[in-house]
């Protein structure tokens, strides 16, 4: 469920004074945080987070379009590794028949 709209946005303070002290630097790097259901402000924008995703910090570079859109939908947690099955494994195989043609 969203959030009201009345409340406004949620950004976690923490956050919040570190982006206000890397602009003020003028710096565009260095923020870690855990905090992946912070909403993207507009201060953020120029700024590269990392998002921790359970397991590393994952780099997400903010821009203009992100603004509105939750830290952690930019950070994956899960990894995806390919479809298997035998439709799969002969397509593989045809495009490893299909570079080694190429050469």
């Amino acid at each position: 469920m969203s959030r009201s709209s009345k409340k406004g946005p949620w950004i976690d303070p923490k956050l919040l004074k570190k982006v206000a002290k890397l602009k003020a630097a003028g710096a565009t790097e260095g923020i870690k945080t855990w905090s992946r259901d912070s909403e993207i402000s507009p201060e953020m924008v120029g700024i590269t987070i990392g998002v921790h995703n359970g397991r590393q910090f994952t780099d997400v570079s903010v821009k203009e379009e992100m603004v509105g859109h939750r830290l952690g939908e930019f950070s994956l947690t899960r990894k995806f590794t390919k479809h298997g099955g035998k439709m799969q494994k002969d397509i593989e195989k045809g495009a490893s028949a299909a570079g080694a043609a190429k050469k």
